[in-house]
């Protein structure tokens, strides 16, 4: 019903009509169509943004599942322990070969210096002329004219070039002296003179190499980070200990193994937790989640419950995620044993691998990353279907809600105009109704 909201009038003038609130009350009563495009735009932009949130999820469970799948992934890392870490460490890549080593180190690698005699000071200036040196293999002329004939001078020179030299000016009890190293260690960068015609005597010191001795088999390094005497190991030597055995286990890295299934199980839940709440009725509304009516969400469950119970056969017994220690519970949701896992990584470390990985009978975490690529895929991806559907709706509602309005301004001005005119004539009908009485009395007169 219209309310009319008419106005009382003045001695002069009738009631009149409330013109702007009666259009707006035909315009809302009108807008019913608009007012349903835009429940609809509401609930599309709820389903999306859930849509949003699920395909971020998918795509983190997708990682986390080529990480167990993947033959260079977590799985595939490898460990070295030392018995003392204090002589030696080790680190291990992928192609690392697991077993035991026996590690005696004799003698760290160490680094070739050289030193010059003292001088007053560090602005003190010597003779000019040649120094030639050689920095393990290669020559180095260093021409001391009187720019640089002090021993700043020339450690800043030698440090401004490439001659693989570190200078220092060092001060002692008898000077100042220019110090020397090499950026080399072992003997492959020792530093020696070979020419000198300058003021400075220089005194060197040559490196030495790393030598220890592994499974008996004897090894010289120049550095004391060595590397390709073990396959995929690094060894970093720490101190010297002769006649010292140092165990050193390789093995695969089970902590590492064990972190990927739980972040696995961590992201699957993360998804299965997200499509339950949309089938959670809400007391207080009577409603579910805005994607409850979904049939995709229906298809993306029973994918994910199918590739989740995925079983091989034989393998030792650990042929699906349950023989591993990883449980499912009735809502779906999944639950890390980790005495159960650890045992099995412990005692079954290749089967565990081939559970994930087989080639041959399709390893449970292939056949997942399979489907999640296509579950994910931008273009023809379950969920990036339903957004492109949804976005294209949105569109399509927002012209039609975008017309609707263009419609309705033409009639809120058509209703302006018409009841303007209704208004006039309600405020004008008293003055009209005297000018009649008037004239009939006149007349009156007149007969």
């Amino acid at each position: 019903m219209i309310n009319l909201n008419i106005t009382p009038g003045s001695s002069n003038t009738g009631s009149g009509i409330d013109v702007t609130s009666i259009v707006n009350q035909i315009l809302d009563s009108e807008r019913g169509p608009e007012k349903l495009m835009q429940a609809q735009q509401s609930q599309i932009t709820s389903e999306s943004a859930v849509l949003n949130r699920l395909s971020v999820s998918l795509s983190d469970l997708k990682d986390k599942v080529n990480n167990l799948k993947d033959f260079t992934g977590a799985l595939s890392g490898m460990t070295a322990a030392s018995s003392q870490a204090d002589i030696l460490t080790a680190t291990a890549q992928t192609s690392a070969v697991a077993g035991s080593h026996v590690i005696m180190v004799s003698q760290l690698a160490t680094t070739s210096s050289a030193y010059s005699n003292a001088l007053g000071s560090s602005s003190a200036s010597f003779a000019t002329g040649t120094l030639n040196l050689q920095v393990g293999s290669t020559p180095v002329t260093i021409n001391v004219d009187n720019q640089i004939n002090t021993v700043d001078g020339l450690a800043k020179y030698i440090n401004a070039q490439s001659f693989g030299l570190k200078a220092n000016v060092v001060q002692d009890t008898t000077g100042t002296r220019l110090a020397l190293v090499s950026t080399s260690s072992g003997s492959l960068g020792n530093i020696t003179v070979t020419a000198n015609t300058t003021g400075l005597t220089l005194t060197t010191v040559p490196g030495q190499n790393a030598t220890l001795n592994i499974d008996g088999v004897p090894i010289n390094s120049a550095s004391n980070t060595v590397t390709g005497a073990l396959p995929g190991i690094t060894l970093n030597l720490a101190s010297a200990a002769p006649g010292t055995q140092v165990s050193l286990d390789v093995s695969p890295d089970m902590a590492r193994a064990a972190q990927a299934v739980t972040d696995f199980v961590t992201a699957y839940n993360t998804v299965i937790t997200t499509i339950n709440g949309q089938f959670v009725v809400n007391t207080s509304t009577n409603t579910a989640g805005p994607l409850a009516g979904n049939s995709s969400l229906r298809a993306l469950q029973t994918s994910l419950l199918s590739d989740i119970t995925y079983s091989l056969t034989g393998n030792n017994g650990l042929v699906s995620l349950a023989s591993i220690g990883v449980d499912m519970k009735n809502d779906g949701t999944l639950t890390v044993n980790n005495s159960e896992l650890d045992s099995v990584l412990k005692t079954q470390f290749s089967d565990v691998q081939n559970l994930f990985q087989s080639i041959s009978s399709d390893g449970l975490a292939r056949h997942f990353s399979s489907d999640l690529s296509n579950l994910t895929d931008s273009t023809r991806g379950l969920l990036a279907l339903n957004l492109s559907q949804n976005a294209n709706t949105l569109a399509m509602l927002t012209n039609e809600i975008n017309d609707f309005e263009d419609r309705l301004s033409l009639r809120e001005q058509q209703l302006i105009n018409q009841y303007s005119r209704i208004d006039v004539m309600l405020r004008q009908y008293p003055l009209l109704v005297a000018q009649i009485q008037a004239q009939l009395g006149a007349l009156s007169q007149n007969s």
